[in-house]
């Protein structure tokens, strides 16, 4: 069922003020924090309601979907992020329509990604993929193999490393959810110690951003929370 601008509209107000409360609770700047609205299995005017309450970014896991929305809706100043799964046959068009990819995790996607991106457009910026719990059915490097991996995209022209992500396991208890955004803010954190000029922890989603911005998310992915269930 499509829901309407105007409770589009208010899932987006009450998103921004549990932001801003698990900001405040660990005593960082709201501002810190950005908004990603998962538009997966959402049509295009439902982003532009969300886009029309002042909502910038936008994630999606489907090119076949995202496309064809991404086109339409051409007119808007939106930032596009693919956070689907990477793979080489989906790089030239992740490259050529989306600002960010956010699921690197081999050196050969970023080689693919680079070659692909446009001159005329900025560089792409791409974040590392880390499967924190080692987890086989999920992508991601080891938290060991991010270092190697962001040296070569570093190495890369037309890519800008941002930063790193992560699905963790599904978890209810904070305490569970906090350890494993722990690790990656580690990783982060090693990363920057050096001296790569990263910025971007994209973790948490619509049930549980709240303990990754308390272990220092500065982008999350909030999909049911903002459009409602697909």
């Amino acid at each position: 069922m499509l829901i309407g601008p105007q409770n589009l509209a208010a899932n987006v107000r009450k998103v921004r003020a549990a932001i801003a409360a698990a900001a405040g609770q660990c005593g960082r700047n709201v501002d810190s924090v950005t908004l990603l609205a998962v538009a997966k299995g959402h049509p295009a005017e439902s982003v532009r309601a969300v886009a029309a309450v002042g909502v910038e970014h936008f994630g999606e896991n489907y090119l076949q979907e995202a496309l064809p929305k991404i086109a339409s809706l051409a007119g808007l100043e939106l930032t596009w992020h693919f956070i689907g799964r990477l793979q080489a046959n989906k790089t030239r068009a992740v490259a050529e329509h989306f600002a960010w990819a956010h699921g690197v995790d081999r050196v050969k996607l970023a080689e693919r990604l680079a070659a692909h991106r446009p001159y005329h457009a900025p560089p792409l910026n791409v974040c590392i993929q880390v499967n924190v719990a080692g987890e086989s059915g999920k992508a991601g490097v080891a938290p060991t193999e991010v270092p190697a991996l962001a040296a070569a995209i570093h190495a890369l022209p037309r890519l800008a490393l941002r930063g790193l992500m992560c699905l963790p396991p599904e978890e209810t208890d904070p305490a569970r959810q906090r350890h494993w955004f722990a690790l990656l803010r580690g990783a982060f954190e090693a990363l920057r110690a050096e001296g790569h000029h990263v910025d971007t922890l994209s973790m948490g989603m619509s049930g549980d951003f709240g303990a990754a911005i308390a272990e220092g998310a500065t982008l999350v992915r909030i999909g049911t929370a903002v459009f409602g269930p697909r």
